[in-house]
């Protein structure tokens, strides 16, 4: 569909909003539900942010979410269920809303309990900052939906618009807040945030989120991914930060330089498995490709095998999704 790489670019986007533009989309999307336009404007810098301005409201009126965004996007899926029927909606939202789906999600998930963790000083204030931030309408973190609708009438268009300009706002009567885009993000191939330098997601006040390949992480953590050794991957108690050092360190390298020893070899390659206090064991096949490089030499791989794994060939063919017995390649490259 034309519109769905458009929205992958606004749920991605980076850098300072047009405020101008979110806020005409703003009144557009007031107008639409009926409602009278909000008298104020206030931007934060951050979701973070723009939760504590919405906290300092004196007098913002009921949050109006319902009437701008759950109500009209009800409606409207209703309106395209009925006029394309079951196997057509489904069609339409796979070859749209769908594609965008779990990275967006997943990406506002993530926002969310950052927002928590920063500003829930003591486990009771959990509710309250939860609640806050069931009011807020998530702005380019909507894209999944968006991109569903677009081009199929004006009734979110409003909405589309914030989107396309801003990030998360909060909808009351006589007030929105709006939050600014962040400054920068990054993630792998598979749309998992990932930075092994800094924030893998940041925002100009600070309020950012650090992971590796999808996985949450500390900043320190971070620091000493450079500096890491087979022994202070060893003395890692948490599990997932170890293997997210060994994944960084790399599992060749870590054999090599931990003194591992071959548990099984044959035509195939050789099978290493490392030893994990509080962990599954980590099984690798090293196999020789056959096929010499240019300069005549031959490339070594590491293959990444279930830790029960008991012979090279049972894992080579593992990877081919077949057992060790019915592997046998006529010719190898």
């Amino acid at each position: 569909m034309q519109y769905v790489d458009s929205w992958r670019a606004v749920a991605a986007a980076t850098g300072a909003a047009d405020r101008a533009a979110a806020e005409d989309g703003v009144r557009l999307a007031y107008r639409s539900a009926g409602l009278a336009e909000p008298e104020e404007f206030v931007w934060a810098d951050s979701p973070r942010a723009a939760v504590e301005a919405v906290e300092k409201l004196t007098d913002p009126g009921r949050s109006v979410r319902e009437d701008v965004r759950t109500r009209p996007w009800a409606e409207e899926r209703r309106r395209m269920y009925d006029e394309l029927g079951p196997a057509g909606w489904s069609a339409l939202w796979s070859a749209t809303g769908a594609q965008l789906w779990e990275t967006t999600s997943a990406l506002a998930d993530r926002i969310r309990a950052g927002v928590v963790a920063g500003l829930a000083v003591q486990p009771e204030d959990e509710s309250a900052v939860r609640l806050v931030l069931l009011d807020a309408v998530l702005g380019q973190h909507d894209a999944a939906w968006l991109a569903a609708f677009d081009g199929r009438g004006d009734r979110l268009d409003g909405l589309a618009a914030v989107a396309r300009n801003a990030g998360w706002w909060w909808p009351y009567e006589r007030t929105v807040v709006i939050s600014e885009r962040p400054e920068a993000l990054h993630r792998d191939e598979a749309g998992r945030l990932d930075c092994g330098e800094g924030p893998a997601l940041a925002y100009r006040d600070g309020f950012a989120l650090y992971a590796w390949r999808g996985m949450p992480v500390p900043a320190a953590f971070l620091a000493e991914l450079g500096a890491l050794t087979p022994e202070r991957i060893r003395a890692e108690e948490n599990a997932e930060l170890r293997r997210v050092m060994l994944e960084f360190y790399g599992y060749d390298r870590y054999l090599t330089e931990s003194g591992a020893e071959p548990v099984h070899r044959d035509e195939t390659g050789i099978l290493w498995r490392i030893s994990l206090d509080g962990d599954e064991d980590v099984a690798m096949v090293e196999v020789v490709n056959s096929a010499p490089e240019p300069d005549g030499t031959s490339r070594t791989y590491w293959l990444r095998v279930p830790p029960r794994t008991r012979t090279a060939k049972e894992g080579v063919a593992w990877t081919f999704g077949l057992d060790g017995d019915s592997y046998a390649p006529l010719r190898q490259t």
